[in-house]
């Protein structure tokens, strides 16, 4: 398949998609192989830059959304409220989150240094955070990372685009 074709097909499957597809899933239904794939979703990627759309990723899920600077005339033609503002807790418990996932909630506590149940429900009501496996040691405590959402929230594609952790900040335990 020409790569202009390929391109346009996955174009045109993100559109239509009620859910995020992984590149595995275009591959399957394209016919194509990853590199093909990968290759022409960098290209739709650039392709819409200066768009309405944009090609969002996380990890190897891709979909189709809307630009972020188009995210106040959409709101108000669908009649949607913003998520307002998330407290100080949860922003320090989504930024834990995001640079260290997936991450258990005992990381996330002795990190911050307080009990973080509140800011992971309210992460998680958002679908800001999604429950992402369970750690494979004793207890098997759940492990957390961020969703499609919270890229969307952001208004970046993928998590690459995270700013860079400040020299003088470690995550580490």
């Amino acid at each position: 398949m020409p790569h202009s074709d390929l391109m346009r097909n996955i174009e045109a499957l993100l559109f239509v998609a009620d859910s995020p597809l992984s590149v595995a899933e275009l591959v399957r239904i394209l016919e194509s192989d990853e590199p093909s794939v990968i290759e022409a979703l960098q290209q739709l990627e650039a392709a819409l830059c200066e768009h309405g759309l944009r090609v969002q990723r996380n990890g190897t899920i891709v979909q189709l959304t809307t630009a972020p600077e188009c995210s106040a005339v959409v709101e108000q033609y669908l009649g949607v409220e913003t998520i307002g503002k998330l407290s100080a807790a949860a922003m320090e418990t989504l930024a834990i989150i995001a640079y260290r996932q997936p991450v258990t909630r005992a990381v996330i506590e002795a990190l911050r240094g307080v009990n973080c149940e509140g800011a992971l429900h309210s992460l998680i009501s958002r679908s800001l955070v999604t429950p992402a496996g369970r750690l494979e040691s004793v207890g098997r405590p759940v492990l957390y990372a961020t969703t499609p959402e919270f890229l969307q929230y952001l208004g970046i594609n993928n998590l690459s685009e995270l700013p860079p952790m400040p020299e003088a900040v470690s995550l580490d335990l």
